[in-house]
């Protein structure tokens, strides 16, 4: 049984979202939250698989909340995605770099809603390609402030390599094409970068690869 933490300071957004769950077999809502001081303090009580949460909400708005679960030890398996009604803005930039595994538009779809929900909880970062190339592009033009990635001394080549090949928006099988070697080999490469690299998912890894230096922007 999958279960989600709902934390969103719109309680028709919340029962709109718990339907959706409740409907399936597989998914339970375990708790609800009106802004991220609550939200945090639910997830540390019920340990769900995923966290929806919303970016803009009082209190502790969700890129703070984000991050304190990022950083507590006890909530190592807690997937955050965060919640927007803006697509890709300066927000969710912060809330990827804050250690979120992902994000989805309150206006998504209800079977999309619900395979998302699916895909963060097998601990998958939800940003296809389309999405990363949008990430890339944000970032070459508005570049965040923040120190410099480590670790990539302790990577090998091909372990580099695959994360260079994240950054540019690549899936796990067009990176395989890419380097010819199998699918499975490598998600190995870019789940062992993210272990030496200390990345919640994907999505941190895109980020580190820029700030690390070990992609360089193109001009866009």
């Amino acid at each position: 049984m999958i279960r989600v933490l709902l934390v969103d300071d719109q309680p028709l957004v919340r029962s709109g979202f718990r339907a959706l769950l409740d409907l399936e077999d597989d998914i339970e809502a375990v708790a609800e939250a009106g802004d991220g001081a609550e939200g945090l303090a639910l997830a540390r009580e019920h340990l769900p698989d995923v966290v929806l949460i919303d970016i803009r909400m009082p209190v502790m708005d969700g890129i703070e909340a984000t991050r304190r679960i990022a950083a507590d030890p006890a909530l190592s398996r807690v997937h955050v995605v965060v919640l927007t009604n803006y697509g890709m803005d300066e927000y969710v930039f912060h809330a990827l770099r804050a250690g979120a595994a992902g994000f989805l538009v309150k206006d998504i779809v209800p079977d999309d809603f619900l395979h998302a929900v699916r895909v963060a909880a097998r601990g998958d970062a939800l940003l296809a390609p389309s999405i990363t190339r949008k990430l890339i592009d944000r970032y070459v033009t508005q570049p965040l402030p923040g120190d410099p990635g480590t670790g990539l001394e302790e990577l090998t080549n091909r372990e580099r390599e695959a994360v260079a090949l994240v950054a540019q928006g690549l899936s796990n099988d067009q990176i395989a094409a890419r380097m010819v070697i199998s699918s499975l080999t490598a998600k190995t490469h870019v789940n062992r970068a993210m272990t030496k690299l200390h990345a919640r998912d994907r999505a941190q890894l895109v980020v580190l690869a820029y700030e690390s230096g070990l992609v360089t922007p193109r001009s866009p």
